[in-house]
């Protein structure tokens, strides 16, 4: 009988810390993330660290103590790589590999690895490709790790400097070379955009792993890749999609996360035209999440990057059925009541209230609750339709079960 061999997961430790501006809550969820992260990317994390302090060393991210625990952690282990949760500067990332002696990345370059394994259309790579080539360009002298063994001396020094610069110079030409490519691919799309003539355009937007390419495949019943998994979808998917006979165009984005490199801000802003030409947003909250707040903060923050926070936005709370609020005793005069213990009906008497009827609770994986979203969403395009084209206004009567 063949033994089934399991994939074999890279094995890793996570490294953060509690600052000033980073409690020790918030150190946790970032780590947690990092995690899935690491998983999303292949990788098993065998152990956290965290160090208490008023700001990350300048020289080794944690102090020399710490650092210490991680080696010998890692020695003992055989962990082939540390993972730091905020982007280290390129002298950080040379000193902490001469001291750890593995693999030291850092939560950009892990998110970069995970879009490069994502990407699927050349628009996709070469955006990616973009995004690391820019985080590559200032650590380029931390790759030539071969120089170290000549020690100084007449004439050793000006050969490593003129081949740090020669690729340098060939890391900017290709940085150059994508950015053309990538305005010609804008171009072709801005005309597919123009193509699509007068419709209505919504766009699904939020944090990644929130469901949206879920909620993409029900309403629009195609089959958009869809995964538990970071950064399901890189792509922008497009699908006409008709409730009732009421036609618009539906567009799936790429997830937002917090921390997100700017070098994936920025590569991907042309992506997010789609998002900056929608006619309506429909924010989706994973709201099992216990820190969606948090999470929807982070979305409004790129939204208004991208010029896009003042659109008009139905605010679609996610996964329903996957919530459960932390039990409460009563009787317990310790413990405080906070916003874990509420049930979704109190959640609903909070600043929810105040969205209105622009706060919709569903569960796109199980079909909760889709009725009154694919309501809520037709009087909405059917308010734009009318107002961009008043004589058809008869054609779209008010929503009907019935003609469901």
């Amino acid at each position: 009988m063949i033994e089934k061999k399991d994939i074999e997961l890279e094995k890793a430790v996570l490294i953060g810390v509690i600052t000033r501006t980073q409690n020790e809550a918030q150190s946790k969820e970032y780590l947690d993330e990092l995690e899935f992260l690491t998983y999303t990317a292949g990788g098993e994390v065998l152990k956290r660290f965290t160090q208490k302090m008023d700001m990350p060393n300048p020289k080794t991210f944690i102090g020399s103590g710490k650092m210490k625990e991680v080696q010998d952690y890692i020695d003992e282990h055989n962990v082939g790589t540390a993972i730091f949760d905020d982007e280290l500067s390129a002298a950080q990332e040379r000193n902490i590999s001469k001291i750890l002696g593995c693999k030291v990345l850092d939560r950009t370059n892990l998110i970069l690895d995970i879009f490069a394994q994502r990407a699927t259309t050349s628009y996709a790579r070469t955006q990616v490709e973009l995004a690391q080539c820019e985080y590559l360009l200032p650590r380029l002298k931390g790759m030539w790790t071969h120089l170290e063994r000549q020690k100084g001396g007449i004439g050793m020094r000006g050969p490593g400097e003129t081949e740090i610069e020669t690729d340098r110079r060939i890391v900017r030409d290709k940085i150059a070379l994508l950015k053309a490519k990538i305005k010609t691919i804008d171009k072709q799309m801005a005309v597919q955009r123009g193509n699509r003539g007068k419709m209505v355009r919504v766009a699904l937007v939020g944090y990644t792993n929130v469901g949206k390419s879920t909620l993409m495949n029900v309403i629009s019943k195609s089959e958009v890749f869809a995964e538990n998994k970071l950064f399901a979808t890189l792509d922008t998917t497009v699908r006409k999609v008709v409730i009732q006979n009421l036609p618009f165009l539906l567009t799936d984005t790429v997830g937002f996360i917090r921390k997100l490199p700017t070098q994936l801000v920025e590569s991907f802003k042309s992506t997010l035209d789609e998002v900056r030409e929608a006619d309506l947003l429909l924010h989706v909250v994973d709201i099992s999440h216990p820190n969606f707040e948090e999470h929807i903060e982070s979305v409004n923050k790129i939204l208004g990057e991208i010029d896009s926070s003042n659109k008009p936005t139905i605010m679609v709370f996610n996964k329903i059925d996957a919530y459960e609020p932390e039990p409460f005793d009563e009787d317990d005069l310790i413990t405080e009541r906070t916003t874990s213990h509420y049930t979704l009906d109190e959640w609903k008497k909070t600043w929810m209230h105040r969205v209105g009827n622009n706060a919709l609770f569903i569960s796109a994986l199980n079909k909760k609750n889709l009725d009154s979203f694919k309501k809520r969403v037709y009087d909405e395009v059917r308010d734009i339709h009318v107002t961009r084209f008043p004589y058809n206004h008869f054609l779209y009567p008010d929503y009907s079960e019935d003609m469901e």
